[in-house]
């Protein structure tokens, strides 16, 4: 049975509008993932016995990133089988977390004792240079393509060379990647039961700017999908991306960090992160239900057009907004955590 017939949710069919025929180009490329992946799992287990666990949080990071993002981009032509919701495809989404997976095992076997942030540097830079060439295949397969507020966004800035990759890539990836393997970094330190020093006051300052960091960047990708209108004039940095509604995310993490640490120091990592998510969900969801009343958030017609038709009880919103929320929030907040935890620790 698929899991999102039991929430409600429309599975991806040949009724969402968009071609899934196999092509013999992308059968091969489907088969390309699939070897890849057995061999990175292969070489990954020489080194790390759980590589499942970890291939599974990377997976993790990347399937969240790509649910609340998928409006942004058209994914065809992968096979019936291959999608798991609207054009969110796994194919994609294990060539994704192979990438990564790779990239990571090789920074972590060749390069043991750099310290965290260089690591992370040749992390991303490694795989913008592999991305750039996986986005040109997969645009000129017929896989991928752009949602109609994008490619407004991108205009003429095409990549010479690369026959259909925007120049908006090299801003685009670093976000996405910088979010998953901030993910999994957090997470991998509890996994390796890792040292962490804990600090004795609440550095409320720096979290407030590490989260800064992550919201507003991630505002400025996906800022073609939803648009941020009515406020003042002087809110806005860049087209509609407004400090005040940044400033509100950022705000909510921030506090349920702040409460959650003061409150409930006692958690497990698992429990502690569990409770931050869902407090922050707790205080976003009305709020966006409120903008959204109000005339301040409005979704573009690439967004609209994927939702199902079922809402919220009670608040009556988009049920895709309320599940890419806490989806939304995990990411931000592993990502603040995991640079808290760099900092604090001096990594």
């Amino acid at each position: 049975m698929n899991p999102f017939n039991l929430l409600g949710i429309k599975p991806c069919t040949l009724a969402c509008g968009f071609d899934t025929t196999l092509t013999p180009g992308i059968i091969v490329f489907e088969l390309v993932i699939a070897i890849a992946t057995m061999l990175v799992l292969w070489l990954g287990y020489k080194k790390y016995p759980d590589i499942l666990k970890r291939y599974g949080l990377i997976a993790t990071g990347i399937f969240l990133f790509e649910f609340f993002t998928h409006p942004m981009w058209n994914n065809a032509h992968l096979g019936k089988y291959a999608y798991v919701y609207r054009d969110v495809s796994w194919v994609l989404t294990m060539g994704w977390t192979t990438m990564v997976t790779g990239v990571l095992l090789l920074v972590d076997t060749y390069l043991p004792k750099w310290k965290v942030l260089p690591k992370f540097f040749v992390t991303i830079v490694s795989l913008m240079a592999m991305v750039l060439v996986a986005e040109t295949v997969v645009v000129n397969l017929g896989i991928r393509t752009y949602g109609p507020e994008v490619l407004d966004l991108i205009g003429n800035s095409w990549i010479p060379g690369l026959n259909g990759v925007p120049w908006q890539i090299f801003y685009y990836v670093p976000v996405f990647m910088a979010l998953v393997v901030s993910f999994y970094r957090y997470w991998e330190i509890f996994l390796d039961n890792a040292p962490v020093v804990p600090q004795k006051r609440q550095p409320w300052l720096q979290t407030l700017l590490v989260t800064f960091i992550g919201v507003f960047f991630f505002e400025l990708m996906v800022e073609p999908m939803v648009v941020n209108a009515n406020l003042p004039q002087w809110s806005y940095v860049y087209r509609d991306v407004s400090i005040i509604m940044s400033g509100a995310w950022i705000l909510i993490i921030w506090l349920a960090t702040l409460a959650v640490k003061r409150f409930f120091i006692h958690f497990n990592v698992r429990s502690a992160f569990i409770s931050i998510v869902t407090t922050a969900s707790m205080l976003a969801i009305p709020l966006e239900w409120w903008l959204i009343n109000h005339g301040y958030r409005v979704y573009g017609p690439s967004a609209t057009a994927n939702f199902s038709g079922y809402l919220t009880p009670i608040l009556g919103i988009p049920i895709e907004i309320t599940f890419a929320i806490p989806f939304y929030l995990a990411l931000m907040i592993a990502f603040a955590r995991y640079w808290e935890i760099v900092i604090d620790n001096k990594r």
